[in-house]
């Protein structure tokens, strides 16, 4: 194969791939859910939240977390997400609740991610927002569960206090008052 032939043969596989990576990290209008974990991470009775820095929800408190990487286990996928944007180390604990997070425009899926929310224990770290994160800040019960100036999801809610209840009832595993 001439010299010439081979460049435009490896250019033509390059661009598919690179074309491929993109179609498979496309967050708007996907063709196929993404795969997501969300990490309620609970300390002395509060849940950290972070305020989102970009769409979708962006200006949003949520759980700190995001998408899975291929070959990346769910737990890993927290532990590097939640490191990423909060600068926290956490350790997942247990499943809290595996949803579709589904934002539709008309009859069209804008955003479309299957989420699986762990509850998570603290280990080491100093907080600080990162990533796509525009704050990160400890929320006590009484300031999700309100009509507060969080601007919070109600599906958010839900996950937060399951993963709050899930907590107080296995607060000897989170070393005494966590």
């Amino acid at each position: 194969m001439a010299e010439s032939q081979f460049a435009a043969s490896w250019q033509a596989q390059w661009c598919r791939v690179e074309s491929s990576a993109v179609e498979r990290m496309q967050r708007e209008y996907p063709d196929r859910p993404l795969v997501g974990v969300g990490a309620v991470i609970v300390d002395r009775g509060r849940v950290l939240l972070v305020r989102r820095g970009s769409e979708p929800l962006r200006g949003h408190w949520s759980l700190p977390g995001g998408l899975v990487e291929v070959g990346e286990t769910l737990a890993a996928a927290i532990v590097r997400e939640v490191r990423e944007e909060t600068g926290l180390e956490v350790e997942p604990v247990e499943l809290v609740e595996l949803l579709d997070r589904i934002d539709r425009v008309g009859d069209k899926a804008r955003y479309h991610y299957v989420i699986a929310d762990y509850l998570c224990r603290l280990c080491v770290g100093t907080l600080r927002a990162a990533s796509d994160a525009d704050e990160v800040r400890w929320v006590e019960r009484a300031e999700w569960n309100s009509h507060s100036a969080l601007r919070l999801e109600p599906i958010a809610v839900r996950v937060i206090e399951a993963g709050w209840q899930r907590a107080q009832t296995m607060k000897e595993r989170f070393g005494g008052g966590r």
